[in-house]
């Protein structure tokens, strides 16, 4: 009788292990499924296209220094509602915008931090999202992000976006080309 317990608690362990072993193979299941979104931002802060500017600087900090000329200076912060395209024209598709703030981050520096919704208007991501957030060193030519979710056909997203410059500059803005990379 003594040895009766013993085997039963013997037997609960190893239905235990199993149990947790089943479960924990189908929470950590290997994500496959990798999506590769390519398109082009326009950040366009003076309304170069002929329409009204889909970036604005809603604070702007006094410069620290005489000798500043950049365009933009530390506390500085940006609301973004800006086009995406399929090309570099502003004239290619849209599929979506861009809308979120930066605030630049670095003294002397060109960092801004992003936080970012990518909402996607046409195709076959139409009414989903993708919320990006990140450190942008503006004189990096390629800058890295991390997707920390979505909506729509992206929820449980993760993955990251990558940016760099088409045709920009700091002071009137430009084009950015992304390339955003999602597992799901």
């Amino acid at each position: 009788m003594a040895s009766s317990p013993s085997l039963s608690f013997f037997l609960f362990l190893a239905l235990l292990a199993v149990t947790t072993t089943a479960i924990q193979s189908s929470s950590t299941k290997e994500h496959t499924n990798t999506i590769h979104l390519h398109f082009y931002m326009h950040d366009d802060y003076t309304g170069y296209t002929g329409s009204k500017p889909t970036a604005i600087r809603i604070i702007t900090m006094p410069k620290t220094s005489p000798n500043d000329t950049s365009p933009r200076t530390f506390g500085d912060m940006v609301a973004l509602n800006n086009v995406l395209t399929e090309g570099p024209s502003h004239k290619s598709k849209h599929v979506g915008r861009a809308q979120g703030f930066a605030v630049r981050v670095a003294e002397g520096g060109t960092v801004s931090d992003l936080s970012l919704h990518l909402v996607f208007g046409q195709g076959a991501y139409n009414g989903s999202s993708l919320t990006v957030h990140g450190r942008i060193p503006m004189d990096q030519p390629v800058r890295e992000s991390v997707v920390v979710g979505g909506t729509g056909h992206f929820r449980f997203a993760k993955g990251y976006m990558l940016s760099k410059n088409y045709d920009y500059n700091l002071a009137t803005g430009g084009v950015v080309e992304i390339d955003v990379y999602v597992i799901m």
